[in-house]
């Protein structure tokens, strides 16, 4: 099987059989006349949240259309609520316009929350350390659906769910709290991105 690396910005002709690879995406085929986009998964570098009050992954191509946020044991050194917000352009976070809903069960309750300056997750004590997944998924133009699932402590998980139309293409995600004030003092978080 050979492998093609195109390095225009447009695509003449029809493609050849085999991989091509174009404009950072890869595309199979089965024929001359057939060609099929592929979705390509790219991993970033992981940030240690150990200080600070927010942390930024930029340059997000516009082909993604799923995100994955990976939290390992997250904390921060009082007791605000996360927070994930959504970027376009260089600079510009979204913050208003979030539909988001999220809450933590224990083994003897359930409590919850919401905002409309992020996606919304429940971590209202100090000591908890977020571990698990925020899938980020485009549903059509700039419009994102999140959803969530983690454990806080040994006894608590959260999950929660949102949706928020963006004024542009996405380009970043921004983790950070409700009140944008607390830092991080524990753990690590990354992110994967697909087409």
């Amino acid at each position: 099987m050979s492998i093609l690396a195109l390095t225009s910005d447009t695509l003449i002709g029809t493609a050849a059989a085999g991989q091509i690879e174009y404009n950072g995406q890869f595309y199979g085929t089965d024929s001359n006349a057939s060609r099929a986009q592929m979705q390509r998964i790219v991993q970033e570098t992981a940030q240690a949240t150990t200080s600070g009050t927010s942390k930024d992954f930029t340059g997000i191509p516009a082909w993604v259309k799923k995100i994955t946020i990976i939290f390992n044991e997250v904390s921060g050194n009082a007791s605000s609520n996360m927070l994930i917000q959504l970027g376009t352009g260089s600079t510009s976070y979204t913050t208003s316009g979030y539909l988001s809903t999220g809450c933590v069960t224990t083994t003897s309750a359930v409590s919850g929350g919401s905002s409309t300056a992020g996606f919304f997750m429940f971590r209202d004590t100090a000591s908890y350390g977020v571990s698990g997944h925020m899938v980020l998924t485009n549903i059509s133009a700039n419009i994102w659906i999140s959803s969530h699932a983690a454990k806080i402590s040994t006894t608590a998980i959260i999950n929660g769910g949102g949706s928020v139309t963006l004024g542009a293409a996405l380009t970043a995600v921004r983790i950070t709290t409700v009140n944008g004030t607390d830092t991080f003092d524990a753990g690590s978080i990354n992110i994967i991105y697909e087409g």
